[in-house]
């Protein structure tokens, strides 16, 4: 039997990227999926799609993770949808490079909201959803909570700040048999890293990651969601408060 068969999963920040390649990997492991997206509805749409074609099972839940409303109205569609909840996936995340001496308000506001903000929000709302025999939390947090690059002081922060969310809230969720784990992933090629113009395929940074890299080589979406399939299956049923660096080797 797969082994996620009869579970039920949200992933957020889920239209491309890491987030897709979760939502389709805890598809293809059995889990009724909810793509959540904010603003790119033809993504998860398209995601979606692409776990039906293969047997799964999803719909696609728009939502802003940093507002309270929408995150309610998230899990009110998971639960007439679905049910009950199993697995919470917090992978929306935004970030923009920039120097101390250019930081604004706005940007501090809005990475910290999403990236901070929302999953204290989602995981308080989802409690509400997961039944008595308690479910997985996995957040997605990044490598630059550790490796702390120039220019990402918002971005390391925010993530830094999620991983003590993870390892406080897997003491207090523990109780209800939450368990609660992080996968923070390295230098991985997505749609994300592309637009940003970060590790092109054949870029100087891109060169310079993998001769870094004991593994030799970018991650892909499909790296990281093979680590969160695992950590929302019961093979790690005995893990809770762990904080993955999934990144080759990268540190």
């Amino acid at each position: 039997m797969l082994k996620l068969q009869g579970k039920n999963a949200v992933v957020t920040g889920a239209s491309k990227g890491i987030g897709a390649g979760i939502a389709k990997e805890l598809a293809a492991a059995g889990a009724a999926v909810v793509v959540n997206y904010a603003s790119d509805r033809a993504g998860a749409e398209s995601v979606v799609d692409a776990i039906i074609a293969a047997g799964g099972c999803a719909i696609a839940v728009q939502a802003d993770v940093a507002q309270a409303a929408d995150v309610t109205r998230l899990f009110e569609q998971t639960r007439e949808a679905f049910g009950s909840l199993d697995i919470l996936v917090n992978n929306a995340g935004v970030f923009q490079a920039m120097p101390v001496t250019e930081l604004t308000e706005d940007e501090f506001h809005r990475e910290i909201n999403v990236n901070l903000l929302g999953p204290l929000l989602v995981i308080r709302e989802s409690l509400g959803h997961f039944g008595p025999s308690g479910g997985s939390i996995v957040n997605i947090g990044s490598g630059a909570s550790r490796s702390c690059p120039p220019g990402y002081s918002i971005y390391s922060a925010s993530k830094a700040g999620l991983d003590a969310i993870t390892l406080v809230l897997s003491k207090e969720l523990a109780p209800r048999s939450i368990r609660v784990n992080s996968v923070n992933p390295g230098a991985t090629l997505s749609e994300g890293t592309k637009t940003a113009g970060l590790y092109g395929v054949g870029s100087d940074v891109e060169k310079q990651l993998v001769a870094m890299t004991p593994l030799g080589r970018i991650g892909t979406p499909e790296d990281i969601a093979k680590s969160v399939a695992f950590q929302a299956s019961d093979d790690s049923r005995w893990l809770t408060g762990e904080v993955i660096l999934a990144s080759g080797g990268l540190r």
